[in-house]
């Protein structure tokens, strides 16, 4: 997930070079100590005090980031800056991951479902990079961003009539889980069954538990069902698109660059959401220009992608050969893992952020989060629904209380337990009628012309791989029919059997 850090940002003073025979120069943890974990209920109640502790070893230290997986985890932020744009070093195919080629790592790991290769944008390099990049760039460039927005207020809406009578909620499970989940299934033209599956294996893989190998299978099988049932009935949606595209994507690129849009687009973005507000509900600096009607949420939101953003440590690289980098060793194929978050907080960046948006939380180089745009746009208008639907909303749990969810990946709450005024009660078959009286009007919201900049395009106008791309405008799509009765009346089923889905749940 990150915006394109340019040359003229700022970047951080020099840090001191680890003297002759500190661990960084070695890859080694001390003698007579274990690697520093990523994983478990301490490390998630607490990433910044093994952080801060890491800092001792220099700029890139050896942790663990599951049981048995030894990685070098990068905690400085222009380090990591030079290895997110150094391609031509560092591969982002795990087919050079030589604990993992050669069995020392088996596939079982419940980390590998996370960091194995899949033939996708996430995990390629250069011309192979490019192709499946333009796939994914040039669907999302047909987003019709007004419509979106429209369609993620209405689903908003329609969540928020759910559990506000009810005067609580967890905002995590009621809220922050359900709006991506809302917004998938129309993007990609998904029916919930299948969403419901897809959403159910990415937390497992992001949690790295013992079923993440039980996950990818079921992520796999699903995906193909979806590709499967879009091939047969293409619409208006992003896996038609995609399925389209001149890059001629096979069914398997196909489920995995979905892989790649629907993993950013429902765990991290549930988080970004979710950090978002607890922030917005927990810091007095913010809580009094929430009351005076002034905060800026996209100030909130920038913050928490400076200090927790919602992809902790991801970025995942592989030396091409031996190399030394701040006087850490690093052997050919040996994972290198970008601490988003620590590198964020690098005691040696400058500290006046506000404004300043060079934070990696949307990575940086070549990889850069091509979605970061309509990733963004969906978090800042959920949170200005819920606040402005229920303005008197506060936090259930003093802030210091609440649970982090284990996990090296991500930076996630385990539930945002809120209360508020209730609000009045509506009857699902209301609910149904009017969310899909909306949802048929911008049923468009993977709009027909291209409606926003290619997000992951520099200012020069390239591309980012050396050549201009082309500029003709593309070719306008004929609108859908008007929704018949019979449509009207199957999408009017669909959101009430969701309402009281939820309901029960």
């Amino acid at each position: 997930m990150t915006s394109p850090i340019r040359d003229s940002d700022p970047t951080p003073t020099a840090a001191p070079t680890p003297p002759p025979g500190c661990p960084a120069h070695s890859g080694q943890a001390p003698a007579g100590q274990g690697l520093e974990s990523l994983h478990g209920p301490e490390f998630a109640a607490n990433p910044s005090a093994t952080y801060a502790r890491l800092r001792a070893h220099g700029r890139i230290a050896p942790v663990e980031l599951a049981p048995g997986v030894p990685v070098s985890l990068v905690t400085s932020y222009q380090t990591a800056l030079d290895i997110l744009r150094g391609p031509e070093t560092f591969s982002k195919d795990a087919r050079h991951w030589q604990a993992l080629t050669d069995g020392t790592i088996p596939m079982d790991n419940p980390v590998v479902p996370m960091m194995m290769y899949r033939p996708n944008a996430l995990c390629s390099d250069g011309e192979e990079h490019h192709r499946l990049r333009s796939a994914i760039s040039d669907t999302l460039d047909r987003l019709d961003i007004h419509a979106l927005r429209r369609y993620v207020e209405r689903s908003a809406d329609f969540l928020i009539d759910l559990f506000g009578p009810k005067g609580e909620a967890d905002l995590l499970k009621e809220y922050s889980a359900r709006l991506p989940l809302l917004v998938f299934n129309q993007l990609f033209g998904c029916p919930p069954e299948l969403s419901d599956k897809l959403v159910r294996a990415l937390s497992a893989l992001f949690d790295v538990t013992a079923d993440s190998e039980q996950a990818n299978a079921l992520l796999a099988e699903t995906l193909f069902q979806l590709v499967a049932l879009k091939r047969e009935n293409p619409g208006p949606d992003m896996t038609s698109w995609l399925i389209a595209h001149p890059a001629e994507l096979t069914d398997e690129e196909l489920i995995h660059q979905i892989v790649v849009l629907v993993g950013a687009g429902t765990q991290p973005q549930q988080n970004l959401i979710c950090n978002g507000l607890l922030l917005l509900l927990s810091d007095e600096r913010f809580r009094g220009d929430l009351a005076g009607g002034t905060m800026l949420i996209e100030d909130a939101l920038n913050e928490v992608l400076w200090k927790d953003p919602p992809l902790a440590n991801f970025c995942v690289h592989y030396p091409r050969h031996a190399t030394t980098v701040d006087g850490h060793r690093l052997s050919k194929g040996d994972p290198v893992v970008i601490s988003l978050a620590a590198a964020n907080n690098d005691p040696y960046l400058l500290s006046n952020r506000r404004g300043n948006r060079a934070h990696l939380a949307w990575s940086a180089g070549p990889h850069t989060c091509p979605a970061k745009d309509p990733a963004q746009l969906i978090a800042s208008v959920a949170i200005e629904k819920l606040l402005d639907r229920l303005p008197d909303l506060e936090l259930a749990v003093p802030a210091d209380e609440l649970e982090w969810r284990p996990g090296p990946f991500h930076r996630a709450l385990a539930a945002l337990p809120v209360r508020f005024p209730r609000t009045a009660a509506k009857s699902d078959e209301a609910l149904a009628e009017m969310a899909a009286a909306a949802t048929a009007a911008i049923s468009g919201a993977v709009g027909r012309t291209p409606a926003v900049a290619r997000a992951d395009a520099p200012d020069d106008g390239s591309d980012g791989s050396g050549e201009t791309p082309d500029t003709a405008p593309a070719t306008p799509e004929p609108r859908p029919e008007p929704e018949s009765g019979a449509e009207h009346e199957a999408r009017r089923r669909w959101w009430k059997s969701l309402a009281q889905w939820w309901r029960r749940g």
